[in-house]
């Protein structure tokens, strides 16, 4: 007789990516299977309510998929988002995922077993701006881990300097974000409420000496016209002018 729980876990289980009881229930598979998938391992918990199938391994953008699940907005953001698209201005050999979302969340302990990352909540826009903009699946990526467009993360980038991020790092990606679109960034900047976020990329896009970075300066009036911004951030002072 054939064993339609296991049948529907090896037909349906998403490879590489952890599965969560919901996911296994909608594949078929009720409590009493899934203890039984685990006793006889077909499966492999990860942590509370984390499984995988058995010689299976999490990958980034599976355990990202799996967390997707559980945080709002959450997407890979700023220098991993400009990475993933081609734009970077060296190779790391273990990099930190950089991930945003809307809610505040403690991670898994079997999570940073699988994924290097940062994670923050910082809202950068008007609340008029659907949080979802900007963000989606990049090509033959998993449709489930959202990723920044270049200009959001762009100024994601921006945001996490002195934060962890140098300035020189940044200037150096910027010298390979030739393909910017225009309008794409002005339309983020329009909406972005951070004083630092706008100057600093306006000052980047001056010195830049790409088009895009040209006629930048009214979102900065927009919201700070005629003032300095100065904050030491870390062991670096910024200083931008108005």
């Amino acid at each position: 007789m054939r064993n339609e729980p296991l049948q529907n876990l090896m037909d349906q289980a998403p490879r590489g990516q952890p599965m969560d009881t919901e996911m296994l229930r909608d594949m078929g598979i009720s409590e009493r299977a899934l203890s039984y998938l685990v006793s006889a391992a077909w499966l492999q918990r990860l942590g509370k309510g984390a499984y995988l199938l058995r010689g299976d391994h999490p990958t980034t953008e599976g355990v990202i998929a799996f967390l997707s699940r559980r945080i709002r907005g959450l997407h890979v953001g700023g220098k991993t988002a400009l990475d993933w698209q081609g734009v970077r201005h060296k190779v790391a050999f273990r990099p930190t995922v950089v991930l945003w979302g809307q809610d505040s969340y403690k991670f898994p302990d079997w999570v940073k077993d699988h994924l290097r990352y940062s994670y923050q909540t910082t809202d950068l826009f008007e609340e008029s701006l659907p949080y979802s903009e900007g963000l989606k699946p990049i090509p033959a990526g998993n449709p489930s881990v959202l990723v920044s467009v270049p200009e959001r993360a762009f100024l994601e980038l921006v945001s996490d300097v002195g934060k962890g991020q140098t300035l020189e790092e940044v200037v150096n990606i910027l010298a390979t974000m030739r393909s910017i679109r225009a309008p794409v960034l002005h339309s983020f900047m329009a909406q972005c409420t951070r004083i630092k976020v706008l100057k600093l990329a306006r000052t980047l896009g001056e010195e830049s000496g790409f088009a895009w970075g040209e006629d930048l300066q009214p979102h900065v009036d927009k919201r700070s016209r005629g003032k300095r911004w100065s904050n030491k951030m870390k062991d670096v002072r910024i200083t931008l002018k108005p």
